[in-house]
């Protein structure tokens, strides 16, 4: 007999703004989506029974944002549901909600999010401040408390944003697959390419157009370099007006409200686990132990192979993300990696660019009934990771959720120091752009007894070469107070 509690996605809902001039604010774009899950579901009725609404922390101010939506939908008593920062949080917020609805507790769940950074920057150029209201009071829950994104070796160099961190990633990886610069810069911008031919044909991407590899790799007047090797075209693009909504329910509650059965879209089963949580931790920077344990083990409790999954989403902040979880998942990078065009071409809306993505797989699978789909969301530096698999077949058995945080939690963890003197190598660098030219390298440093330490260069000449010469494995001196130079 069908379990009534197994949950199902019953609407899903994305809602873009182009034209400041009629853009509202991010908690009346939540409303907009949260309108266009519940008419996507054929039935507008059910937001008035929400059991609980979720929304993704974003860069506005609101302290409860949930309330003011739970109010305005028509279920004043709904509980209220808030985030950390983190791409993962989506994912992890809606895994939360199915063991909910799995266990009884909840019948209905509202998950939405919305960034207004087009209409901010825009905003920004003509002096001028955005409304926002208050939105006040507190969550009733958190899904988890926030923490630290970097450790005291990456801060002590100034390293704490995410154009800082991943593309000494990037770096790694080139070094680790023995490319060479050119090779390593080819490959990347071709992934890229192919990642803004999925844009195209999506209805809901922010730059809906084809880019070749040239116009993606080579820096230009509208492709400025940010930090090598990443110029512009490949970073988060997070100047955008987007918001989603994702309803969740038992399908007892999507019997009562008539939802058609061509509308819903399982759940099969979710993983989660945190990298070790500071860039200094890691054994290496160019692998992620959570991404391998957690996608393992999701795959295996659905017994699926990544060969049967019909549609796929790597989260794409970067292009190293994506190297970094289809590696780990055995995915080639020749397949589609993403069904939006990821955060560069379908939209960065930051926290919640990953609603978007469950929002248009969950597209995907109705279009193609009995496929699959593989969601994968990240959080900081590669650090926090959630997977989630979901189809329009009912699943063998119901929703599966498992945390494998203890077996990552046994893989190698390395010492680090915030101040070295003396001989070192390069692990991986990045060189970092302002106005046009290089200003400043950090590089990850290996110490002769493999401690980690983080370094800094400001030689112009120096990071001239850095750009063109491999500099991975370099050997190095380090003054003490966080300076490197190359050894002889």
């Amino acid at each position: 007999m069908a379990n009534p509690n197994t949950p199902v996605i019953v609407g899903v809902g994305q809602f873009l703004q182009r034209d400041p001039e009629s853009a509202v604010e991010p908690v009346e774009m939540m409303l907009k989506a949260a309108a266009l899950a519940a008419a996507d579901a054929d039935a507008p009725s059910l937001l008035t029974r929400l059991d609980a609404v979720g929304v993704v922390r974003g860069l506005w101010r609101y302290a409860n944002p949930a309330r003011y939506v739970a109010d305005r939908v028509g279920s004043p008593t709904a509980e209220t549901i808030g985030t950390p920062f983190g791409g993962n949080m989506v994912q992890k917020m809606l895994q939360g909600a199915c063991v909910d609805v799995l266990a009884g507790r909840k019948s209905a769940v509202l998950l939405t999010g919305a960034e207004n950074g087009n209409s901010q920057a825009k905003a920004r150029k003509r002096g001028a401040k955005l409304a926002e209201r208050a939105c006040l009071g507190d969550y009733d829950r958190l899904v988890e408390d926030d923490k630290p994104m970097a450790g005291p070796a990456e801060l002590a160099r100034g390293i704490r944003r995410a154009v800082q961190v991943y593309p000494i990633f990037e770096n790694a990886i080139r070094y680790a697959r023995g490319e060479s610069i050119d090779e390593h810069r080819d490959r990347i911008a071709a992934l890229w390419s192919r990642f803004s031919r999925v844009a195209a044909v999506n209805p809901h991407a922010w730059l809906p157009a084809e880019m070749d590899a040239g116009s993606i790799r080579d820096p230009s007047s509208t492709n400025r370099w940010v930090s090598f090797p990443y110029p512009k075209l490949m970073n988060a693009n997070n100047a955008v007006d987007m918001a989603a909504a994702i309803i969740v329910c038992s399908r007892a509650f999507a019997d009562e409200h008539g939802v058609p059965q061509h509308q819903r879209v399982y759940p099969w089963a979710g993983t989660g686990a945190n990298d070790h949580a500071f860039v200094s931790d890691r054994d290496n920077l160019h692998t992620s132990p959570a991404i391998r344990l957690a996608g393992a083990r999701v795959l295996d409790m659905v017994d699926l192979s990544v060969d049967q999954i019909a549609h796929i989403d790597l989260y794409s902040c970067f292009p190293s993300a994506v190297q970094v979880a289809a590696h780990e998942l055995g995915i080639p990078e020749d397949r589609d990696l993403t069904v939006t065009g990821g955060l560069t071409f379908g939209g960065g809306p930051l926290n919640n660019y990953v609603m978007h993505s469950m929002a248009r797989t969950v597209e995907l699978c109705r279009q193609t009934p009995s496929s699959c789909g593989l969601v994968t969301a990240n959080g900081g530096y590669l650090t926090k990771h959630a997977i989630g698999i979901y189809s329009t077949d009912e699943p063998e058995r119901d929703f599966q959720y498992e945390d494998v945080q203890p077996e990552v939690d046994r893989t190698f963890k390395r010492a680090s120091v915030v101040d070295h003197a003396g001989s070192a190598n390069i692990e991986s660098y990045t060189v970092m752009f302002g106005d046009g030219r290089p200003v400043v390298a950090h590089a990850s440093c290996l110490t002769p007894d493999g401690t980690r330490t983080f370094a800094n260069c400001a030689d112009a000449a120096l990071l001239e070469a850095m750009t063109h010469q491999e500099f991975c494995g370099v050997a190095v001196t380090i003054d003490g107070a966080g300076e490197f130079r190359p050894t002889g």
